[in-house]
C-alpha cells in the first residue's frame, strides 16, 4: 500500500476532518471489502518523531514498525522499555466514520499546532497530517533540489 500526493482539508470545530478520497481509495484497495468492515476501517495515529506533524499508519504498517522497533529493543533494558513505552503510549486508534472522517483529539491538534486547516501528504506507507501554515513554513526553508541531488549522487 503506497500513499502519494497532497490534499488540503478543513478541520471542523469538533476536530473532525475528511480523510481525502484518494487515500481512502488506497485504504479500501488493501482492506476487507464487506460493508461492515469498510465502515469500521481503523488507522493508528501518533505524532511524528522528528517533525511537528501527525502520522497515520494502517494496521499492517503499524505492526511492521512495532515489530521492527521491538526486535531492536531488549525486554531486559530499562532504557529500551522506556523507549517502547513512549512510542506506544503516544499512539491512538482512529476509526473512519461513515462519512470518511477521522477525529483528531484536542491533544493531537495541540501537539501538531493544528487549528482549522490541514494538509495530508502521502508518504509511501503512511500519511502525514500537517497544520497547513506550519507545512508552508517548513517547505519554504528547504532546498529540495539540492537535497535530492545529494541523496541520489552519494
Amino acid at each position: 500500500m503506497r500513499f502519494i500526493g497532497t490534499t488540503e482539508a478543513k478541520v471542523d470545530n469538533k476536530g473532525r476532518v475528511f480523510l481525502p478520497a484518494m487515500f481512502r481509495k488506497v485504504l479500501l484497495s488493501g482492506s476487507p471489502q464487506t460493508e461492515e468492515q469498510k465502515s469500521e476501517m481503523s488507522l493508528i495515529m501518533r505524532k511524528d518523531l522528528f517533525e511537528d506533524c501527525l502520522v497515520l499508519y494502517t494496521e499492517e504498517t503499524w505492526e511492521r514498525r512495532m515489530n521492527e522497533l521491538t526486535s531492536r529493543l531488549s525486554v531486559w533494558s530499562k532504557r529500551d522499555q522506556a523507549l517502547k513505552r513512549r512510542f506506544s503510549a503516544d499512539a491512538e486508534w482512529l476509526t473512519l466514520d461513515s462519512n470518511g472522517r477521522i477525529l483528531l483529539s484536542k491533544r493531537y491538534l495541540k501537539m501538531a499546532g493544528i487549528e482549522d486547516e490541514v494538509t495530508f501528504i502521502g508518504m509511501d506507507d503512511t500519511i502525514e497530517v500537517w497544520a497547513t501554515a506550519k507545512l508552508r513554513e517548513h517547505q519554504s526553508s528547504e532546498d529540495f533540489a539540492s537535497e535530492i541531488e545529494r541523496v541520489m549522487t552519494e
